[in-house]
């Protein structure tokens, strides 16, 4: 039986789009449920989408030939530049929230209103009567940020947007293809979803497309992108900074 629809297209979970769309939106949405449910609902969900879209990597790993890793010198380097560089701008560059209440504020000549200020990820002190479950949960965290959100992330930013800002087949595109109008909006798309390091995610997003568009390789950047957000988890267990889990 052919998998085709009566008008002869393909049925859209079938297309590419949607097999590099659906588990970047799948972790997106179960993400915006956290803390909405009960108390420390943001924890197992974590968890939750976590397994999920692990499932989803796996069954779809087949089908995203562009999603496997590389090693690399370059990729590892960029990791570690972007780790740095992502905790040296902590707290000095205002975040986009920041800015626009300043602007806003110039404006209307008012104060805005506070802003309230959701408590930092931290298990450890959530479930601080069971050290184990605490732990657990932060070793979810770090395999799910360091293995995982790179895979899903760089398939959306860095293969998929990027070439679909050039050409509706973006499988006819190159990775290593260079295009001003998709490099600028990838960056700016990926900057937008970090607003609180909007500035060192701008750097990011060029340094881990930069290397991609050098290597043809998305692995390079998935690397790079594991590299980063393991060595900022590292950072923040050991400092006790839980803002950059």
């Amino acid at each position: 039986m052919s998998a085709e629809s009566p008008s002869g297209t393909p049925p859209l979970w079938t297309t590419p789009e949607f097999l590099r769309v659906l588990p970047f939106a799948v972790f997106l949405v179960i993400g915006s449920l956290a803390g909405k449910w009960f108390p420390g609902s943001e924890y197992w969900l974590y968890a939750l989408k976590t397994v999920v879209v692990a499932a989803l990597v796996w069954v779809l790993r087949s089908r995203i030939v562009e999603m496997r890793w590389n090693f690399s010198l370059p990729a590892l380097g960029v990791g570690v530049a972007v780790a740095a560089l992502w905790i040296a701008l902590d707290g000095i560059i205002p975040s986009l929230a920041s800015i626009y209440d300043r602007v806003s504020g110039l404006w209307t000549g008012q104060a805005p209103a506070p802003r309230p200020v959701d408590p930092p990820w931290n298990p450890l002190a959530f479930f601080s009567g069971a050290p184990a479950l605490g732990w657990a949960f932060v070793g979810v965290r770090v395999l799910g940020r360091s293995l995982l959100v790179p895979m899903i992330e760089e398939v959306f930013y860095r293969s998929f947007v990027y070439r679909m800002v050039m050409r509706p087949d973006f499988l006819q595109v190159s990775l290593r293809e260079w295009n001003l109008r998709a490099f600028a909006i990838t960056c700016l798309l990926f900057s937008l979803s970090h607003p609180d390091q909007w500035l060192a995610a701008l750097l990011c997003a060029a340094l881990y497309q930069r290397l991609v568009l050098r290597s043809g390789r998305l692995g390079d950047a998935m690397l790079a992108h594991g590299v980063t957000n393991g060595l900022i988890s590292a950072y923040a267990i050991a400092t006790g900074r839980w803002q950059f889990t």
